[in-house]
């Protein structure tokens, strides 16, 4: 299969060697041509750490033209920030074609974001836009062309915008990630189950002085202790009660899940989470406001959480909690700059008009 990943960070990089190594021809786009260059001189390859294997991977394509990238592509995967996804919505538009999937793993919504941004470009009506509750693994850059993964998506559960392209999209997405896609309905489902605004914005903000105190600080090791833990178990209680209230049944993929060593797998494998800590690979010096934990996690994630909760009428006092801690340290009111139903244009809908648009899409 052809596939293009967007982007040259840490996930974008995993994709293209993993997707590479699984037989499929994976072009890599990124915007600065300068990079794009200095890639192709050193040979067009990554390579990919995991465990003690090691792989180096020579990629198809690597290209600064988003219309090279795209032409014939049958699925699309964006693992960028949320905070990019309508200025790499905007470039694609023209460029997209008919029957292609775009995968943004996770999405914070970005299915549906990405799919308003390329109609009002005036782009392709026969896209299908799809995400899931976290990136599919779990991996830090260590050099230039050189990435390590901690872990691997084993469960992944993904909604589809419109949900009447779910048949085509998912089996397309399936064939990238075999045996590891749920269908979890539609693309508001999907973005409820995002894991980045449950773990990330308690352990951002909770480990704020720790943060600038220290030259670098391990966020998943000294920063996720049992204090820390209870709460992102609660404030993941308030995201599954805003699942309930708009009717998505389970499994809710509770965190809890991620760190426990019996029950239910969670949407990484079971010792995911010792993995990164041992590797130490995000013992890293943070910027607080300038963080994706912070600026897209808190930022955006939560007041999307906060908005919808308030729509099916559930109370989320830590969602605004953290919301509200996050804007004071960046300075900004986040409820304002994030991604609530205001800023994407839907607070004029009811839950039945929401629905239908979620299904249908854009009539």
């Amino acid at each position: 299969m052809i596939i293009t990943v967007l982007g040259g960070g840490n996930g974008s990089f995993a994709a293209a060697a993993d997707l590479t190594l699984a037989g499929h021809e994976v072009r890599l786009w990124r915007r600065d041509e300068a990079q794009v260059s200095a890639h192709r001189a050193a040979g067009g390859t990554i390579t990919l750490i995991e465990g003690r294997k090691e792989a180096v991977v020579t990629l198809h394509t690597i290209t600064s033209s988003i219309a090279e990238a795209l032409a014939g592509a049958e699925l699309i995967l964006c693992p960028l920030p949320a905070f990019a996804q309508v200025s790499i919505a905007r470039l694609a538009a023209p460029h997209l074609e008919d029957g292609q999937v775009v995968f943004l793993p996770p999405g914070t919504f970005g299915s549906y974001v990405f799919a308003k941004t390329v109609k009002d470009a005036g782009g392709s009506t026969d896209v299908a836009f799809a995400e899931t509750g976290t990136l599919p693994w779990l991996a830090r850059k260590k050099g230039a062309y050189e990435v390590r993964l901690s872990g691997r998506g084993v469960r992944l559960p993904t909604g589809v915008f419109p949900q009447s392209k779910s048949a085509h999209a998912l089996e397309v997405i399936g064939r990238a990630f075999p045996g590891v896609i749920e269908d979890c309905g539609d693309a508001l489902s999907a973005a409820l189950m995002n894991a980045g605004p449950i773990i990330h914005p308690p352990l951002i903000v909770m480990n704020a002085a720790a943060i600038e105190h220290f030259d670098t600080w391990d966020i998943h090791t000294e920063g996720t202790q049992p204090a820390v833990r209870r709460v992102t178990d609660a404030l993941d209680r308030e995201r599954i009660a805003v699942r309930e209230a708009f009717g998505y049944g389970a499994p809710h993929f509770p965190l809890a899940d991620h760190y426990s060593k019996t029950g239910e797998l969670w949407m990484y494998g079971r010792e995911d989470h010792d993995t990164i800590s041992e590797t130490r690979d995000w013992n890293e010096s943070l910027d607080l406001t300038a963080h994706r934990y912070m600026l897209e996690d808190t930022r955006m994630g939560l007041s999307l959480l906060s908005s919808f909760g308030a729509l099916a009428g559930v109370s989320t006092p830590l969602v605004n909690g953290f919301m509200a801690i996050g804007g004071a340290i960046v300075g900004e009111d986040f409820m304002k700059t994030g991604r609530s139903r205001s800023a994407l244009g839907l607070d004029h809908l009811d839950r039945d008009a929401l629905r239908d648009l979620l299904v249908e899409g854009f009539r």
